[in-house]
């Protein structure tokens, strides 16, 4: 039985609706569950296309009332959910219903209800419903960001609302037969497609004086930015800016801080991070954070205001990585120095004044966040005067020492060794840029020191629970490490002043005990990080000993053997991938710098049999070394004990230095793509493919360039005896005027042969030219007379003087090819053929008297005749069964 309101539904649609079979087909019925069958299930029919209609209406009495009546009773159908069939109709109503909420605000509620609806779930009749109906449900949700525009607090915040509970699904209140929940990604998958994160985007810039409202824009961007879709889609509306300017509005429970910044982290993480990164390097949005971060560190106290303060740091030192962003110019690397100082360095900066950082972990991984901000900021050189003014190397020279037990320290234990590695890993990206203060620290004094203490055997519990602690559990391998990496950046700077003083304060003589401490204590658990610390030790001592024949003695015997126990590794272990690839490319390094040039280093190197394990090494044949191996042996033949250890080594099968050398000979020319004939005779030197003229003058010179070089030696050395005014003997005179016109020959007839190949070319182009005119001459010549035979042509055909007059030519000609004088017994041909009406060649039709008649079967057919149809008999060649052939094989031929 239907009930009082489902009669007066009935009714109304009647009335709207006269004919019931045609509109049955095109008007939905959706069912709406009420009092009476609510426990059955039954859905009650409803016309939404007649409430859209009734919507569209105006200017009629009353229509208010029944409009709001229908819109009610549309809110009590879905009650339990929203069918995707009837979602696009729903949404429609919607939209009349906003339209209409400037000048009946009673339509605000109506909308409100029906917004309200939209958090419920999305029903779906078959399973395809969610994919048939995904566009008219994307374009349904993206209108909810649209309707942000209307000027109600109320409707904004329930638009919200309902955006929030996307991600928060829950079930149908009530399971209606026949129809299903969609999938609970369904709406925020179609969130996407329709683009709603942008129209919520727009909205912050309407609600700058409404907080309540911005903070639910704001959690419903928070819950949107969880999707890469959605963050894309964000970037490109320009959230980062608009979001990071408004970080400091007025906002006493503190969400808008805490979810702007959860956006902005989001929006980094999972699009463009180098759009966001320009979105937010100008000066508005870096003031932003600058305040906000101050005020963080001065006033917050909190777990959570700590933890909001470093999030906001992570991401001002992403931003800091731009070298665009005005850093400098918004204050905020000035104090960022301050705040990462202020605790090791006094400063009556009332921004740190009675400021004191905890050893709780938030506090921890502030100062560690400072210390990396640093390395950021320092790779922009206006920076270096505030690292200067900031006494950052000061600061950070503080960690640069052993432990001290009585000292009351702030940090932990743990802590204090991890900031101590983490301010000697800044000192190396820091120091560099500030030679003088690093100088005037006492840089090399204290690093020194600190290196003797890794090496002593104090005993120190280390706790190796960081990034840069890694591989120093128990042991001082990490601070030794981190300070040798300092000392190799600061020697590779090549700055004599602090060279000279390391040498003075003794550490070519310290690296070398510390490198022999280490092979004597093999740490086969640690290896890496030893292999590490091996390699800077060595590159640290090239730098050293680099050009300074002193400083090589000093490395003198000693370091040669430091050198040599690396040369006889077990070259399996070049393959370990664990450092000894760099380990071997360190030590051949300090046999350039510090071993040549040195003579008794040299013979000592040679006596130890260090040329044998070189060439055992070049035997490896592995080409990362073979230049720098070769290279050293160039170097080393200088010396003539060289030569009997070269020729005394054997390798493998008593391979001799000989044979290896030109097998890695024939090897690079393998490799250069040199062909060789049978006999290794090489075969295109100068065949090469693709060559021009100005390619050929150049290989000329290639040719005799080691003549040309001689000869500008020679020629230096006869400038230098003119200018010092001095006069060789008569002899030597003799011999340098013969090299100098040697010389001047060689030069002569290089030059010589580059004006013919020059020449050559010259002529060759001269030649192709012609050859290309005169090709398009003959071209041009053919079109004439083309074109002009087309006209005589059309002449002809279209004037009958002319046709005339062309036959009459044409017959003259003929008449004067013929010779007039005909031979006795001579048979005459006739070319004419009777009947012809044309001036224009007819084919090669010719009759021939003295054809046999055995062939044609009879005598000529008239020509005029044959022309028009072919005979059966007659002037055609008829067929015959058999054909007899002289000397040829006998062959049938069909009928």
């Amino acid at each position: 039985m239907w009930t009082k309101e489902a009669a007066a539904t009935a009714e109304a649609r009647e009335s709207g609706i006269r004919n019931k079979s045609s509109s049955s087909s095109q008007i939905p019925v959706v069912g709406v569950v009420t009092e009476d069958n609510e426990a059955q299930g039954v859905f009650k029919p409803m016309d939404l296309n007649r409430v859209i209609k009734l919507l569209e209406e105006t200017d009629k009495d009353g229509l208010e009332e029944k409009q709001l009546k229908f819109v009610k009773k549309l809110v009590q159908c879905f009650q339990n959910g929203l069918p995707l069939r009837d979602l696009a109709q729903i949404f429609k109503i919607l939209n009349l219903c906003a339209g209409k909420i400037k000048n009946q605000p009673r339509f605000v509620e109506s909308a409100y209800d029906i917004i309200k609806l939209c958090g419920l779930p999305f029903l779906k009749k078959k399973v395809s419903d969610e994919i048939t109906y995904a566009e008219d449900t994307a374009n349904s949700i993206a209108l909810l960001g649209d309707l942000m525009k209307i000027p109600s607090s109320e409707l904004r915040i329930q638009i919200c609302k309902c955006i929030v509970d996307f991600y928060h699904a829950e079930p149908p209140k009530k399971h209606i037969p026949g129809y299903q929940q969609a999938s609970s990604s369904y709406k925020i998958q179609m969130a996407e497609v329709g683009g709603l994160a942008k129209t919520m985007v727009q909205s912050i810039t309407l609600l700058e004086h409404q907080l309540v409202e911005k903070l639910w824009v704001l959690k419903v961007l928070q819950h949107l930015s969880t999707s890469e879709v959605n963050c894309t889609i964000m970037m490109k509306a320009q959230a980062a800016s608009g979001i990071c300017t408004h970080l400091n509005d007025p906002d006493p429970s503190g969400q808008l801080l805490f979810r702007s910044s959860e956006i902005l982290w989001n929006l980094l993480e999972k699009s463009s991070k180098e759009e966001v990164i320009q979105q937010l390097s100008n000066l508005e949005c870096l003031l932003a954070l600058k305040e906000v971060f101050t005020n963080l560190f001065m006033r917050g106290f909190s777990h959570y205001d700590r933890q909001l303060r470093n999030d906001i740091l992570v991401i001002t030192t992403i931003i800091a990585q731009n070298p665009e962003a005005p850093m400098i110019e918004c204050g905020f690397t000035k104090d960022l120095i301050l705040f990462a100082t202020f605790n090791e360095v006094k400063s009556q900066n009332l921004l740190v004044k009675g400021l004191k950082l905890s050893n709780s972990y938030e506090d921890f991984e502030l100062k560690k966040l400072l210390f990396n901000v640093i390395v950021i900021l320092c790779k922009d050189l206006p920076t270096v005067q505030l690292l200067i003014d900031g006494k950052v190397i000061l600061a950070l020279f503080t960690y640069v020492k052993k432990p001290e037990k009585q000292k009351i320290m702030d940090w932990s234990a743990a802590q204090h060794e991890e900031l101590q590695l983490h301010a000697i890993a800044t000192l190396s990206s820091v120091a560099p840029l500030l030679i003088e203060e690093y100088m005037s620290c006492q840089g090399n004094a204290r690093v020194l020191a600190f290196l003797e203490w890794c090496e002593s055997e104090d005993p120190f519990f280390s706790h190796g629970n960081s990034f840069h602690g890694t591989g120093g559990r128990g042991n001082k391998f990490a601070q030794m490490r981190y300070s040798l990496r300092l000392l190799r950046a600061m020697v590779y700077l090549e700055d004599e002043t602090v060279n000279t003083d390391l040498c003075e304060k003794g550490t070519i003589q310290q690296m070398i005990g510390i490198f022999k401490n280490i092979i004597s204590k093999p740490n086969e658990k640690e290896e890496a990080i030893v292999l590490e610390i091996q390699s800077d030790i060595l590159l640290i001592l090239s730098g050293l000993c680099e050009n300074h024949i002193q400083r090589k003695e000093i490395f003198g015997t000693e370091g040669v053997n430091i050198v040599l126990h690396v040369m006889k590794t077990d070259p399996r272990k070049l393959q370990s991938g664990l450092g000894y690839n760099l380990l071997l490319f360190s030590t051949l390094d300090s046999i350039w710098c510090c071993i040549l040039g040195c003579y008794p280093s040299e013979d000592y190197f040679l006596e130890k049999e260090g040329i044998f394990l070189l060439l055992d090494v070049l035997a490896l044949n592995q080409k990362k070394f073979c230049n720098l191996i070769l290279g050293i042996m160039v170097e080393f033949c200088d010396n003539p004990k060289t030569a009997a250890h070269v020729n005394a080594w054997q390798g493998k099968k008593d391979q001799t230095a000989a044979s290896l050398l030109i097998k890695l000979w024939r090897k690079e020319e393998k490799e250069l793509g040199v062909k060789r004939d049978k006999n290794g005779k090489i075969i295109d030197f100068e065949n090469l493919p693709g060559l021009s003229a100005e390619d050929f003058v150049t290989l000329c010179i290639i040719h005799r360039y080691l003549d040309f070089k001689i000869g500008e030696i020679w020629n230096e050395i006869y400038e230098e005896i003119k200018l010092e005014k001095l006069r060789p003997v008569t002899i030597d005179k003799k011999a340098l005027e013969a090299i100098t016109t040697a010389s001047e020959n060689v030069g002569k007839m290089v030059a010589s042969l580059q004006s013919e190949i020059i020449e050559s070319q010259a002529r060759q182009d001269v030649q192709n030219e012609q050859k290309v005119y005169a090709k398009i001459q003959a071209t041009h010549k053919q079109r004439e007379l083309a074109n002009k035979s087309w006209e005589n042509f059309l002449a002809r055909t279209s004037n009958a003087k002319t046709l005339k007059k062309a036959k009459r030519l044409q017959e003259k000609a003929i008449e004067a090819s013929r010779y007039h004088k005909r031979p006795q017994n001579a048979v005459f041909h006739g070319t004419d053929i009777k009947g012809l009406n044309t001036t224009v060649p007819s084919g090669g039709v010719v009759t021939v008297e003295s054809t046999p008649a055995r062939l044609v079967g009879g005598p000529l057919a008239d020509t005029d005749i044959a022309l028009k149809k072919l005979p059966i008999r007659g002037g055609a060649l008829r067929r015959v069964k058999a054909v007899e052939i002289v000397d040829a094989p006998k062959k049938s031929i069909p009928t």
